[in-house]
């Protein structure tokens, strides 16, 4: 069965392929953005659900970056503590645990003025950001490359950087939002180049998984193509890059024709394309589902977003439908 085959990926290997995609759950009430006991509640769940990796939610690495004042941070050493608690929970019940590196960039919903490649809007309705300087530009790849290293020091299995849905990264990537003149700016390889020292600064201390989610779609004539995904995540491989994680959209406000599966075309693409592995999300919510995507070799793992907020044990009822003799914690035994 595929679905509960082991995968390994630097040094890393998962007892099953089943993901806990990153979502955010902004529920840091006191603006501080440290773990507490809803997070230390809300993922190790997911671990004795069987879950194989757990990627931890969004989390901004400058408080200037989150996407709310509720988001979880990881900007500075006095999130540590919290983030090592987290991972001895997660890991002591038998899961491997990530966490996405953020910074919301344009989409920031925070008070005070907020930073962008470009001075361009969201939408309307939304805050128009600053211009970012180069100093800016260094100061905010730093600040990936610190949180990285406390995501290091916390003892975080892998380490996921987050390019996607129109947030920082995926703005320096995106035509659309990135009309800059310098360095950072123009053609592709410029417009890359943001991410390009972020991955460098990473890879000069951490060996092990690194994974990038990316928006392969931007829903927009004048965005990024599939060939340009494939040129990036080939540049993403050939800097020690490990995985693909497969989204789609939040570049600019666009109607998006949601049905079953309607990213995995991308993770198909790129996998077979770049040769990188590659992750498939969204809509994918049966184990049948699952199974033939990974049987048909359009995707190396599964990531499960709002299926395991529904379900934290849905790999205990993938099992059952699938026929495959799953074990159960021992203490649920009796139940399962």
């Amino acid at each position: 069965m595929k679905l509960f085959s082991p995968f390994t990926l630097k040094g890393m290997t998962l007892k099953n392929r089943i993901v806990m995609s990153p979502m955010c759950m902004y529920s840091c009430p006191d603006q501080s953005g440290k773990v507490n006991d809803w997070h230390k509640v809300h993922y190790p769940t997911r671990a004795v659900g069987q879950v194989g990796l757990i990627i931890v939610e969004a989390s901004a690495v400058t408080g200037q970056g989150r996407i709310s004042a509720q988001d979880l941070g990881i900007w500075s050493d006095a999130h540590t503590d919290g983030h090592k608690e987290l991972v001895k929970l997660v890991q002591g019940q038998g899961a491997k645990i990530g966490i996405q590196l953020a910074h919301a960039g344009r989409k920031a919903m925070i008070e005070g003025p907020i930073i962008a490649p470009s001075a361009i809007p969201f939408d309307q309705k939304s805050k128009t950001p600053e211009a970012m300087t180069l100093q800016q530009i260094e100061a905010t790849q730093q600040a990936f490359i610190q949180a990285a290293r406390r995501a290091v020091e916390a003892g975080y299995d892998c380490i996921e950087l987050h390019g996607a849905h129109g947030y920082l990264i995926n703005e320096f990537l995106s035509p659309l939002s990135n009309h800059r003149s310098d360095a950072y700016g123009g053609d592709r390889d410029r417009r890359y180049h943001f991410l390009e020292e972020i991955i460098d600064g990473i890879r000069a201390f951490w060996e092990g998984p690194l994974f990038v989610r990316i928006s392969a779609d931007e829903y927009h004539p004048d965005g990024n193509k599939m060939d340009d995904f494939i040129y990036y995540s080939e540049k993403m491989k050939n800097q020690g890059i490990d995985l693909i994680d497969c989204s789609s959209g939040g570049v600019v406000p666009a109607a998006i024709d949601l049905y079953p599966g309607y990213q995995v075309s991308y993770a198909h693409t790129i996998k077979t394309t770049a040769r990188i592995a590659t992750g498939a999300v969204g809509k994918i919510t049966s184990p049948e589902q699952a199974e033939d995507i990974l049987r048909s070799d359009r995707a190396d793992l599964i990531f499960l977003a709002r299926e395991l907020l529904k379900n934290p044990y849905w790999p205990r009822i993938a099992a059952k439908e699938l026929n495959y003799p799953l074990d159960p914690p021992k203490q649920y035994e009796r139940g399962w």
